[in-house]
């Protein structure tokens, strides 16, 4: 997105590179994204917007570097980049719901949870888990949940999902912060936001996870979890001011298993969402892949 960007190419290499140095590469098996059909997009954006998305990627072809708004641009491979993206994470529905792996993780670029259906913003263009968990539903899940532990509230997640009570949407996020306002839809049963304030500390975190996500979760019964990954809550990530570690992401990552039906494998997808310290969103990408998989 740009010269010094923080949501750069770097940050899926630092990923690459803790799954190696920590001997998970060969325990998991890999995927090549498919670009995501347009229809597909249809299910969370409208039409105006993704015309906008392609009149700028036209754009991009011949002058570079096209400003969406003063934090997300797109370049000339940004579009298809996108397409991979929400792709990805439709396919790895598909394998999931299909029984042919228990759990996905999905290492994408650009992420997604700000994007409206009208709107790019915070670095983001396609809401890839939105899109995952419509696609979801209209391949038979009955209900499906998206938890977001990234440090900035998911508005483009509530925006295109508060019409559907079906998905249950559960967030922490640091507030006052970005985006401005915090949760807008308010008051409705299958959303679920927690405010907290700039350094609380992970064990907060997990006390208020622990009160108002886990009794919905369990209630909500879901066939599908859908995670926004971010890790910027991480307490060396110096785009916020929370304070979580490796052991927090674990132990979300653990709970959110636990609360998958009795009896039954764990079907969850966890999308790629923010983190850009690259040590800290390797280590906590590392440790979180790691929980998925045991």
């Amino acid at each position: 997105m740009g010269f010094d960007h923080p949501e750069c190419p770097q940050r899926l290499s630092a990923i690459e590179d803790q799954l190696l140095m920590s001997g998970l590469t060969d325990w998991l098996e890999r995927r090549d994204a498919p670009l995501l059909p347009l229809g597909l997009a249809k299910l969370a954006h409208s039409e105006s917007y993704l015309e906008q998305l392609q009149r700028a990627d036209a754009q991009a072809q011949t002058q570079g570097l096209v400003r969406l708004d003063e934090d997300t641009a797109m370049n000339a491979h940004s579009w298809t980049a996108a397409l991979r993206a929400a792709g990805a994470a439709v396919a790895a529905v598909d394998a999931v719901m299909e029984g042919e792996v228990a759990n996905a993780f999905c290492a994408i670029r650009p992420p997604g949870h700000h994007a409206t259906r009208e709107r790019a913003m915070g670095f983001c263009l396609l809401n890839n888990v939105a899109i995952a968990a419509l696609h979801a539903l209209e391949q038979g899940a009955k209900r499906v949940a998206v938890v977001d532990f990234d440090v900035h509230h998911g508005n483009g997640t509530e925006d295109i999902l508060a019409e559907h009570p079906a998905v249950l949407m559960l967030g922490f996020y640091q507030h006052p912060y970005y985006p401005p306002g915090g949760a807008q839809f308010e008051g409705r049963a299958h959303l679920c936001n927690v405010p907290v304030p700039a350094y609380t500390s992970g064990e907060t975190v997990r006390s208020l996870v622990a009160e108002h996500w886990w009794p919905r979760l369990e209630a909500h019964d879901p066939d599908l979890i859908l995670i926004s990954a971010g890790f910027d809550a991480h307490r060396e990530d110096d785009m916020a001011q929370l304070g979580l570690v490796e052991a927090d992401y674990v132990w979300m990552t653990e709970h959110i298993k636990a609360h998958t039906r009795a009896g039954q494998a764990s079907k969850i997808v966890s999308c790629l969402e923010g983190g850009y310290h690259l040590s800290a969103l390797g280590r906590s990408a590392a440790a979180h892949i790691k929980a998925l998989t045991i």
